[in-house]
């Protein structure tokens, strides 16, 4: 168990990276701006800002520090002289160029006679010549007393082996403390830049100062979540994992689940393109999402998660979910925790050693799986009851800094789960990586528990598709617990594409090209939009809590096919959650519909009474006004509810199309209602659709919805549904 005290988050973390790196903006700092070109927003404010307020180091007349400008060895020997607080001594240097009034005198006397630094020559020092990058490795090794004897195998290919700053810069690069000015280049002789030469000082005093009585550790993490088989991305992804790798070399990259689904690559792949970039970027865990359980429905089960698992070169973590009655995934499932994790395999939590600490990651996923999607025999556990007994198997361990990776959302419905439920109920959690509500959180949450001995849990998560490569620094404290952070999202747009990922995406992207390309024969005369609330916080409209005209067209495609096999059907119902992305104005081709509509799901018809069907509707709308995939989009029928009523009871009114006109729904009556095998058999919590297949009224035809709605736009030809007012929220009126 951590000690507990009542001192919250005072600091930012100041995470140990090279000295030509960009990290994330710390979060404390003073509020004046000492230099002019400094500002709050820059990645060295915090360290210079405080270098400053200490005497440290100054800047020039014209109120800047000029960042970039090349540091002497003059000033870098009064910098690091200050900072260690060292004497000059009575032994005189032996350097005819160091004048003994000069301002640096005393330093580079302190700086020799503790044998921290040497001259160019014997007798020559050469104060106002650059120092090198290689020199000021060298300064620092010796002025911390870093061993040098664990060496370290260098990526870099412009440094000699056998040259005097080898040892150096080994010892800085094992330690996370530098790295090239790119992946393959040292630049040893290169002059250091004053900016960099500070920052880099700074966590090397950080680490290694022996003064320093707070046995601090620094954790550096990378996070996805919700990619959903968006692989156009990858290519910029994989720079910029690279890019934070360059810099904080033992950083965690983390998924939060929701890899597959949700694009033609799956479609085509089953989730093997998505893996082949997950290895080579080199994830260190995932946990799962609900969509990874999409394909359990059809005739091979699971074994195309099966093979994306086995496949990883990475561990996967759930500690809520029980794998062991699947035919597929139970041989790769161990119910334990361990500290020697197998590549794709799966346990309850591993432990990864990071700088000689250890990391604790356990999983969790949404308990709504069961409803959501198809994972059959293999069942989900409370989140809470599990998360609790993986931090205490952790903590048994001597793990005192614990990940919880999760898939249950951020502010999803806390009746079920959501992460800021997670972090307030559980102690012991000092980091969530979260996923499934598509969240944005451009800095990390923080919260925080009624409890008085429970430390501040941090949140973090990044939004959807690979638009983003999530980024947590975190400091602890010598009993593991949170002493500052600093985090941010960076934006892969940005970054430019890595050439070997790049050249990997143009295999799969062929087959892909081929399939998105094929034209269907219906024509968009407008776009028809999918709107998430996610996608925009200004906005209220969501596919999944009101009608829309793809909602639309999809269920009037629906109810034609199914028309086709029963005369007598009368209504279709599609599940949002169901429908994932939106088509463009112009030729509609296969690949949009693909991607609509990528589950693979059946068209099935039921047979219910009015009185069933009301209250479908009302699960339909029981979260309104707030998302949810079980909002159904309606053809043949219109109804009112008002979101502001107690679930159960929004429902307002029920008609049914009968000919051109729309009568009451009868409570009696039997309608014949078509859906997706999905939802029929109770996806999405419809409790009362699962009771009709169960008793034999409900009939999967077996007809692919995308082909279903290929066959409906095709025959339209002109495709241009609108809003009709099928649903309508009376609070809004």
């Amino acid at each position: 168990m951590k000690k507990r005290n009542s001192q919250k988050i005072a600091a930012a973390a100041l995470a140990i990276t090279a000295a030509t790196i960009t990290a994330a903006p710390a979060i404390q700092h003073a509020d004046t701006i000492v230099f002019t070109d400094v500002t709050e927003s820059h990645p060295y404010f915090n360290v210079i800002q405080d270098f400053a307020s200490q005497g440290i180091i100054s800047g020039y007349n014209d109120g800047e520090f000029k960042l970039s400008k090349s540091i002497t060895r003059a000033e870098s020997s009064m910098v690091l002289s200050k900072l260690l607080s060292l004497e000059p001594g009575d032994t005189s240097v032996p350097f005819t160029d160091v004048e003994s009034n000069s301002w640096y005198a005393d330093s580079v006397q302190a700086l020799y006679n503790d044998g921290i630094i040497s001259g160019k020559s014997e007798t020559i020092f050469a104060p106002n010549t650059a120092v090198t990058r290689a020199e000021f490795a060298q300064m620092l090794v010796k002025a911390f007393d870093i061993p040098t004897d664990a060496a370290a195998t260098l990526p870099f290919t412009d440094v000699d082996s056998a040259a005097w700053y080898m040892p150096a810069v080994s010892a800085l690069y094992s330690n996370d403390l530098i790295a090239g000015i790119n992946k393959d280049t040292f630049a040893p002789n290169q002059p250091l830049k004053r900016g960099d030469a500070i920052w880099l000082l700074a966590n090397t005093h950080k680490k290694f100062n022996t003064d320093n009585d707070g046995g601090t550790f620094n954790l550096s993490l990378m996070h996805t979540n919700d990619i959903h088989s968006h692989l156009d991305n990858m290519p910029k992804l994989v720079t910029a994992v690279q890019e934070v790798r360059q810099e904080k070399p033992n950083s965690l990259l983390i998924d939060a689940g929701d890899v597959n689904t949700g694009t033609l690559y799956f479609h085509e792949y089953k989730g093997q393109a998505e893996l082949a970039f997950m290895n080579l970027m080199g994830y260190d865990a995932m946990t799962f999402g609900n969509h990874e359980f999409d394909q359990g429905s059809n005739s091979e089960g699971h074994k195309a998660l099966y093979d994306f698992v086995k496949g990883a070169q990475f561990p996967f973590v759930s500690s809520n979910i029980d794998f062991s009655k699947n035919e597929y995934m139970g041989e790769l499932f161990h119910n334990i925790s361990t500290e020697t994790p197998n590549d794709g395999e799966i346990y309850n939590s591993i432990v990864k050693e990071v700088d000689g600490e250890k990391i604790g990651i356990f999983g969790l996923t949404t308990e709504e799986t069961v409803d959501i999607s198809s994972p059959g025999d293999i069942t989900f556990e409370n989140y809470l009851e599990a998360a609790e007994e993986a931090v205490a198997e952790l903590e048994a361990q001597g793990v005192n800094k614990i990940i919880a990776v999760t898939h249950i959302g951020f502010d999803d419905n806390p009746a079920i789960d959501n992460d800021q439920e997670l972090a307030a109920n559980i102690e012991g959690i000092d980091i969530i990586v979260g996923g499934h509500s598509h969240t944005e959180l451009a800095e990390p949450v923080i919260v925080t528990s009624d409890a008085d001995d429970m430390e501040p849990t941090i949140i973090v998560q990044a939004y959807q598709y690979a638009n983003f490569l999530g980024t947590l620094d975190v400091e602890f404290d010598e009993d593991g617990v949170v002493t500052g952070y600093a985090g941010e999202l960076i934006e892969i747009a940005d970054q430019a594409d890595d050439p070997e990922a790049s050249e990997l995406l143009a295999g799969y992207a062929e087959q892909v090209d081929k399939v998105k390309n094929e034209e269907s024969g219906g024509i968009a005369e407008v776009e028809l939009p999918n709107p998430r609330i996610s996608d925009n916080n200004d906005s209220n409209i969501s596919v999944r809590n009101s009608e829309t005209a793809l909602g639309n067209l999809i269920t009037d495609g629906m109810l034609a096919k199914a028309k086709e096999f029963n005369p007598d059907t009368t209504i279709a119902v599609q599940n949002s959650g169901g429908i994932r992305t939106s088509i463009d104005q112009g030729p509609i081709t296969i690949g949009e519909i693909l991607t609509v509509m990528p589950f693979g799901n059946t068209l099935a018809i039921m047979e219910l009474k009015g009185s069933e069907l009301k209250e479908a509707l009302e699960h339909s709308v029981s979260q309104t006004p707030n998302e949810s995939g079980g909002f159904l989009q309606v053809s043949g029928m219109k109804f009112t509810y008002d979101s502001t009523a107690e679930a159960g009871n929004k429902v307002q009114t029920v008609e049914v199309q009968q000919g051109d006109e729309y009568v009451e729904l009868s409570n009696e009556e039997t309608y014949i209602v078509a859906t997706n095998a999905f939802t029929a058999k109770g996806g999405d919590g419809f409790d009362v659709f699962a009771k009709a297949y169960e008793e034999g009224r409900a009939t999967d035809l077996g007809l692919a919805d995308w082909e279903n709605l290929r066959d409906y736009v095709a025959k339209l030809g002109t495709v241009n549904p609108s809003i009709e007012g099928r649903i309508v929220d009376i609070s809004n009126q």
